[in-house]
């Protein structure tokens, strides 16, 4: 039995993610921005542990899990949360950058410094449910790509400096996911969402606990999804 912290378990490819690592019997801690969440992660997926902190905020995590008992042992930590706000960069306001990094770049890293005690021990394994977007900008993507460009960069640094240490990381990059989170984007685009047209989270969850259930002799990297119709 494995255990795994996860960000983002709360729907799309972060639920998927747990309910497969929960049904095969690994202990999940899910990460929430509050008590009130953290109560209906507990209810959703019975057995699972729950740790408030907001990703909104990551200066204060350091102090949110000072006030809680992390897990003993740690053998992967998974960023899969995240936001997304479209826009112009001269109709972007600092308010979204700023919420925009510190939730998908500032605050993945501020978590990984404060667990990778716990990572090293077990020479366990970080991923980052990266996007199409921290490859490439688009047009009305800058600041969603920006953090995502610089996740990128997170993971490579990451994999570098905690190579010695047996630590794996791995940069999963999926395109477009039938997820609550490409609901807003298409009501951002003006467009018609068609879930079926897109990856379905499943898919992407086995991904995940590909990278996770490799031998130890090899460690995925960077790996590139994309929609297959």
């Amino acid at each position: 039995m494995s255990t795994h912290l996860i960000t983002g378990a709360g729907s799309g490819i972060g639920a998927a993610v747990a309910r497969r690592l929960l049904d095969r019997g690994d202990e999940l801690w899910l990460l929430a921005r509050n008590a009130g969440r953290a109560k209906e992660l507990a209810e959703a997926f019975p057995g699972a542990h729950t740790l408030v902190g907001d990703l909104a905020e990551p200066e204060r995590l350091s102090w949110a899990f000072g006030h809680q008992t992390l897990p003993d042992r740690l053998d992967s930590l998974l960023h899969i949360a995240g936001v997304v706000d479209l826009g112009l960069v001269g109709e972007t306001s600092v308010q979204t950058w700023n919420r925009t990094l510190a939730a998908n770049l500032v605050a993945p890293a501020e978590l990984t410094r404060l667990l990778l005690p716990q990572l090293r021990l077990t020479r366990g394994h970080v991923v980052f449910l990266n996007s199409g977007a921290g490859l490439r900008a688009n047009p009305n993507w800058s600041a969603y790509a920006a953090s995502k460009h610089g996740l990128k960069a997170l993971a490579d640094s990451l994999r570098a400096e905690e190579h010695d240490n047996g630590v794996r990381v791995t940069s999963i990059h999926p395109g477009r996911t039938a997820s609550p989170m490409q609901r807003k984007v298409h009501q951002q685009e003006g467009k018609e969402y068609a879930p079926e047209r897109w990856i379905d989270p499943e898919s992407i969850a086995t991904t995940v606990l590909t990278a996770l259930d490799l031998p130890r002799d090899a460690e995925i990297t960077e790996l590139s999804v994309r929609p297959g119709q």
